[in-house]
């Protein structure tokens, strides 16, 4: 890596697919008063190299912005985003998904990231949030302010997706993916014992009785959410 100003934003950007990461780059390298000085593929790699960044000292050292996907392998973007909130509270961490803002953008904010953005945003958009975000605000995009605006409009009234848990929603996301109760428990780190009664609780929550029920539920509710 060349050397880096000490005026310059250091991010870091964890994301498992390497043409995301490179496209990331891309955009901003077009900014001289940003540099990417790491990577990281899966959430472990993610915490390791911000512990690793973290504790450098002297000129120009440490980071000022993580970009975070939430589907990553190894560790969830979701808990990586609270380990990295309870390690690294001052730490700036912006969101990237390819999931619609209004279906985890709330649920991001509330667990404490600093912004959600949907990777298909446009460049100038993408540089004005980490920008934003690494000076210590928060970034919204319309639809995000306005899903903030419904939850808290909603309260404890919440309900569908909205009303599960985090871990709930991370078993409910991956069950509606087709994946079993098994495979689950082995990306979350759970005896599938669990996840069957995490499974029981989603079912509960959203009326349904199989896990065919469920898929056809979370479409129905994807589509109520975007208006399609």
């Amino acid at each position: 890596m060349n050397a880096v100003s000490t005026d310059t934003l250091r991010v870091l950007i964890g994301d498992d697919h390497r043409i995301v990461r490179e496209g990331l780059k891309q955009i901003l390298a077009d900014a001289p008063d940003v540099q990417v000085v790491a990577e990281a593929q899966t959430g472990p790699e993610v915490l390791a190299q911000v512990a690793a960044l973290q504790s450098q000292t002297g000129p120009g050292a440490g980071l000022d912005l993580v970009l975070l996907d939430i589907a990553l392998p190894g560790i969830d973007g979701l808990d990586v985003l609270q380990t990295l909130k309870r390690e690294h509270p001052k730490l700036p961490v912006l969101m990237l998904s390819t999931y619609p803002e209004k279906q985890y953008a709330v649920r991001c904010i509330k667990l404490g990231a600093s912004g959600y953005l949907n990777k298909s945003a446009d460049p100038d958009d993408m540089l004005a949030a980490v920008r934003k975000v690494a000076a210590g605000g928060v970034f919204l995009t319309p639809s995000t302010a306005e899903a903030l605006a419904t939850a808290v409009g909603q309260g404890s009234a919440q309900a569908g997706p909205e009303a599960l848990s985090h871990r709930e929603h991370q078993v409910y996301r991956l069950l509606t993916q087709g994946q079993t109760v098994s495979e689950i428990g082995a990306q979350l780190g759970l005896a599938p014992n669990t996840v069957s009664t995490y499974r029981a609780r989603i079912l509960e929550k959203t009326g349904t009785k199989n896990d065919v029920e469920l898929a056809l539920y979370a479409e129905r509710h994807a589509r109520a959410k975007t208006g399609g």
